[in-house]
Protein backbone atom coordinates (compact mmCIF):
# COMPACT_ATOMS: atom_id res chain seq x y z
CA UNK A 1 0.00 0.00 0.00
CA UNK A 2 1.31 3.46 -0.94
CA UNK A 3 -0.10 6.68 0.51
CA UNK A 4 1.12 10.15 -0.29
CA UNK A 5 0.61 13.87 -0.17
CA UNK A 6 2.12 16.91 -1.90
CA UNK A 7 3.13 20.14 -0.19
CA UNK A 8 3.83 23.43 -1.98
CA UNK A 9 6.62 25.60 -0.59
CA UNK A 10 9.07 28.31 -1.68
CA UNK A 11 12.77 29.05 -1.76
CA UNK A 12 14.57 31.62 0.40
CA UNK A 13 17.90 33.49 0.00
CA UNK A 14 19.14 32.24 3.40
CA UNK A 15 18.88 28.54 2.52
CA UNK A 16 22.29 26.93 3.06
CA UNK A 17 21.64 23.15 3.06
CA UNK A 18 24.77 22.37 5.04
CA UNK A 19 23.43 20.30 7.96
CA UNK A 20 24.88 16.79 8.08
CA UNK A 21 22.10 14.93 9.86
CA UNK A 22 18.76 16.64 9.16
CA UNK A 23 16.63 18.22 6.45
CA UNK A 24 13.71 20.52 7.27
CA UNK A 25 10.70 22.12 5.58
CA UNK A 26 8.80 24.88 7.41
CA UNK A 27 5.62 26.88 7.04
CA UNK A 28 7.50 29.92 8.38
CA UNK A 29 8.15 32.68 5.83
CA UNK A 30 11.24 34.09 7.53
CA UNK A 31 14.45 32.25 8.31
CA UNK A 32 17.98 33.18 9.30
CA UNK A 33 21.17 31.77 7.78
CA UNK A 34 21.56 29.75 11.01
CA UNK A 35 18.79 27.40 9.83
CA UNK A 36 21.29 25.31 7.89
CA UNK A 37 19.02 22.27 7.53
CA UNK A 38 16.07 24.19 6.00
CA UNK A 39 15.37 23.41 2.33
CA UNK A 40 12.04 25.23 1.84
CA UNK A 41 9.86 27.84 3.55
CA UNK A 42 6.22 29.01 3.37
CA UNK A 43 4.98 25.42 3.06
CA UNK A 44 1.21 25.21 2.65
CA UNK A 45 0.96 22.26 5.07
CA UNK A 46 2.67 21.20 8.27
CA UNK A 47 2.88 17.77 9.89
CA UNK A 48 -0.36 18.33 11.77
CA UNK A 49 -2.16 19.05 8.45
CA UNK A 50 -1.28 15.73 6.79
CA UNK A 51 -4.02 13.26 5.93
CA UNK A 52 -4.78 11.03 8.97
CA UNK A 53 -4.46 7.89 6.78
CA UNK A 54 -0.95 8.94 5.75
CA UNK A 55 -0.02 9.66 9.36
CA UNK A 56 -1.27 6.24 10.43
CA UNK A 57 0.88 4.58 7.77
CA UNK A 58 3.90 6.67 8.79
CA UNK A 59 3.54 5.45 12.38
CA UNK A 60 4.04 1.85 11.29
CA UNK A 61 7.55 0.63 12.15
CA UNK A 62 7.62 -1.26 8.84
CA UNK A 63 6.77 1.86 6.82
CA UNK A 64 9.24 3.22 4.34
CA UNK A 65 8.91 6.99 4.10
CA UNK A 66 10.12 9.00 1.13
CA UNK A 67 10.43 12.76 0.87
CA UNK A 68 10.86 14.05 -2.69
CA UNK A 69 11.87 17.65 -3.25
CA UNK A 70 11.24 19.06 -6.73
CA UNK A 71 12.44 22.50 -7.83
CA UNK A 72 12.17 23.27 -11.53
CA UNK A 73 13.69 20.34 -13.43
CA UNK A 74 15.69 19.12 -10.42
CA UNK A 75 14.65 16.51 -7.91
CA UNK A 76 16.14 15.20 -4.64
CA UNK A 77 14.90 12.21 -2.67
CA UNK A 78 15.35 11.21 0.96
CA UNK A 79 14.28 7.79 2.24
CA UNK A 80 13.83 6.76 5.84
CA UNK A 81 11.42 4.86 8.02
CA UNK A 82 8.39 5.38 10.17
CA UNK A 83 7.93 4.68 13.86
CA UNK A 84 4.94 4.25 16.20
CA UNK A 85 6.32 7.08 18.38
CA UNK A 86 5.95 9.72 15.63
CA UNK A 87 3.43 12.33 16.78
CA UNK A 88 3.41 14.18 13.42
CA UNK A 89 1.84 17.13 15.20
CA UNK A 90 4.15 20.14 14.83
CA UNK A 91 2.33 23.24 13.53
CA UNK A 92 5.22 24.58 11.38
CA UNK A 93 8.18 22.19 10.90
CA UNK A 94 8.87 18.76 9.47
CA UNK A 95 12.32 17.27 9.94
CA UNK A 96 13.85 14.19 8.30
CA UNK A 97 16.54 12.77 10.59
CA UNK A 98 19.43 10.41 9.92
CA UNK A 99 19.30 9.43 13.60
CA UNK A 100 16.56 7.68 15.54
CA UNK A 101 15.70 10.83 17.52
CA UNK A 102 11.96 11.58 17.62
CA UNK A 103 10.12 14.74 18.61
CA UNK A 104 6.91 16.41 17.40
CA UNK A 105 8.81 17.85 14.38
CA UNK A 106 10.11 14.47 13.13
CA UNK A 107 8.69 13.24 9.80
CA UNK A 108 11.04 10.22 9.46
CA UNK A 109 13.99 8.57 11.19
CA UNK A 110 17.04 6.75 9.83
CA UNK A 111 17.02 8.94 6.71
CA UNK A 112 19.62 8.05 4.10
CA UNK A 113 20.42 11.68 3.28
CA UNK A 114 20.44 15.15 4.84
CA UNK A 115 20.35 18.71 3.55
CA UNK A 116 24.14 18.72 2.97
CA UNK A 117 23.64 16.01 0.32
CA UNK A 118 21.59 18.28 -1.95
CA UNK A 119 23.61 19.16 -5.09
CA UNK A 120 24.85 22.76 -5.32
CA UNK A 121 22.92 23.30 -8.56
CA UNK A 122 19.69 22.57 -6.70
CA UNK A 123 20.69 24.66 -3.67
CA UNK A 124 20.96 27.68 -5.97
CA UNK A 125 17.35 27.11 -7.02
CA UNK A 126 16.23 26.67 -3.40
CA UNK A 127 17.80 30.07 -2.61
CA UNK A 128 15.47 31.82 -5.06
CA UNK A 129 12.50 33.32 -3.16
CA UNK A 130 10.39 33.06 -6.33
CA UNK A 131 11.11 29.35 -6.80
CA UNK A 132 8.14 27.07 -6.20
CA UNK A 133 9.15 23.84 -4.49
CA UNK A 134 7.02 20.70 -4.38
CA UNK A 135 7.57 18.29 -1.53
CA UNK A 136 6.07 14.85 -1.89
CA UNK A 137 5.68 12.63 1.17
CA UNK A 138 4.89 8.96 0.66
CA UNK A 139 4.62 6.04 3.03
CA UNK A 140 4.76 2.46 1.78
CA UNK A 141 3.90 -0.63 3.80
Amino acid sequence: MLLGETIKAWGHPNIRCSHRTTLMVTTDAVMSARGDCIVAVRADKSLRDLDPRLKKAMRNSKAGITLTIDAGELSFEVSGRGDPRLTLSHPTDMVARKSGYICERTVMINADRASCDIPSSMIKMLQDANQTIEIGITASL
